[in-house]
């Protein structure tokens, strides 16, 4: 119950300062119609719902199974299988983001369907998942996490300079719209639950920067498809 006060109260707070902006800019400069400003009240009031619902749906559900899948896999004592898995979430979980639709379809959008919404979340997703493989092979034989970011932005200042320009603002911004509310939570609590049975490992040192080292991924990926669209 506790848990359910505190995230009502948290999402009011954060999605209030919003309307209340807007609410002062309708009043006092922009004088939208009122049937577009209705229409906004109402998104509120069920982008408040919806975020109350989803978070609850993150700590009773996804952190739980995320942790459990996580410690379990290693005792299997089959290294493949924590990275295959590791590899598995982390496409399935970037295609299920809401955050990468919303980019896929803007997109879209203005690409003029040259870049389809389609071809573009495979291909974020496709990249999340490679680099989350790659995190459960750090954490399982403590590799070093500056080694692996220098390594991979090097790769993507190379590949940005192959491929086409108009791929280098929509890589960065893939990279940014893997950073949401269903990723981190659950690819953090899957590199957290492998690391806290990894024997003499740090679930801090090691559970952590996975999303720095995943978000390489798309950067990556969306780059590369600019060098074959170029």
């Amino acid at each position: 119950m506790q848990s359910l006060k505190d995230t009502v109260k948290e999402v009011i707070f954060a999605v209030l300062t919003v309307t209340v902006v807007v609410i002062l800019l309708q009043i006092i400069v922009v004088r939208l119609p009122w049937i577009v400003f209705g229409q906004f009240l109402v998104g509120v009031i069920m982008v408040v719902t919806g975020l109350i619902l989803f978070l609850l749906g993150v700590h009773f559900g996804l952190l739980p199974i995320g942790e459990l899948i996580g410690s379990i896999l290693p005792q299997q004592g089959k290294v493949w299988m924590v990275i295959f898995f590791g590899f598995l979430f982390g496409l399935v979980v970037t295609i299920a983001e809401p955050d990468v639709r919303v980019l896929a379809i803007q997109v879209d959008l203005v690409s003029g369907g040259d870049i389809t919404s389609h071809l573009l979340i495979y291909t974020v997703a496709l990249g999340v998942a490679l680099f989350v493989g790659l995190a459960m092979v750090r954490v399982i034989y403590n590799i070093p996490l500056p080694y692996l970011l220098v390594l991979g932005y090097g790769l993507v200042f190379l590949v940005a300079a192959l491929g086409s320009p108009k791929f280098m603002p929509i890589s960065f911004d893939a990279g940014g719209v893997t950073t949401g509310p269903l990723t981190v939570p659950f690819v953090l609590a899957l590199g957290m639950g492998v690391a806290s049975v990894m024997g003499g490992r740090s679930t801090t040192t090691d559970g952590f920067g996975l999303i720095a080292l995943a978000s390489i991924g798309p950067i990556l990926a969306v780059l590369i498809l600019g060098v074959i669209f170029a």
